[in-house]
């Protein structure tokens, strides 16, 4: 029988019923404090590690990621909206996705959420405005493009020369979106973001 965190599987779905998801929990924390114990070691606390909420998203494992002392990403107002159902601390939620829609960042914006990854001219406008109507400046992290290419599937590298995610480097993109957020009254430029792919080797 397959066993997940020492439970019987078959087990399981007799008394569930399936399709069942099953988590280790414990497994799920040793592997958020090993990344959070490496920030702080490591690069003296100076970090912040994020669970990706796209991995799966429900209150339970909200809670799990505040009591483990990290932060969590969203990429959509439903994943805000239950992060925020399970009282997650807003300022540890890094809103980013290359498709946010106007009332999603609204809602990130009184949600009170620590930063918004900006990866378009138009983006950084919308959160300059809306943060302008609510009398606040929004912490912004703008998603650049290294040109690095990841020991992955071709289809799931994101930060390849001609990726179209990020603002690039190798062109001088990159600089020029810097200095144009710069100039903004209502978002505050605070670091950069970069995804470079998934299923690294």
């Amino acid at each position: 029988h397959l066993e997940i965190g020492g439970a019987d599987c078959v087990a399981l779905a007799k008394e569930f019923g399936t399709p069942l998801y099953v988590f280790d929990e414990a497994y799920i924390r040793k592997m958020m404090s090993v990344y959070r114990d490496t920030i702080k070691t490591h690069y003296d606390g100076n970090g912040m590690v994020l669970y990706a909420s796209k991995a799966f998203s429900c209150t339970a494992i909200y809670r799990i990621a505040d009591e483990e002392n990290i932060g969590v990403d969203v990429v959509s107002g439903g994943e805000l909206y239950t992060a925020m159902q399970a009282n997650f601390p807003a300022e540890r939620i890094c809103m980013h996705g290359n498709n946010k829609l106007d009332y999603e960042l609204g809602e990130a914006l009184d949600a009170g959420v620590g930063y918004i990854v900006a990866d378009a001219y138009s983006e950084i406008d919308k959160i300059d405005a809306e943060a302008a109507k609510r009398g606040i400046c929004q912490k912004i992290l703008l998603r650049i493009n290294p040109g690095v290419e990841a020991h992955t599937h071709s289809f799931v590298q994101t930060a390849t020369p001609d990726s179209k995610f990020g603002f690039s480097i190798q062109n001088g993109t990159a600089e020029e979106v810097t200095a144009y957020a710069l100039t903004k009254k209502h978002v505050q430029l605070d670091g950069y973001h970069c995804h470079i792919g998934s299923q690294i080797f």
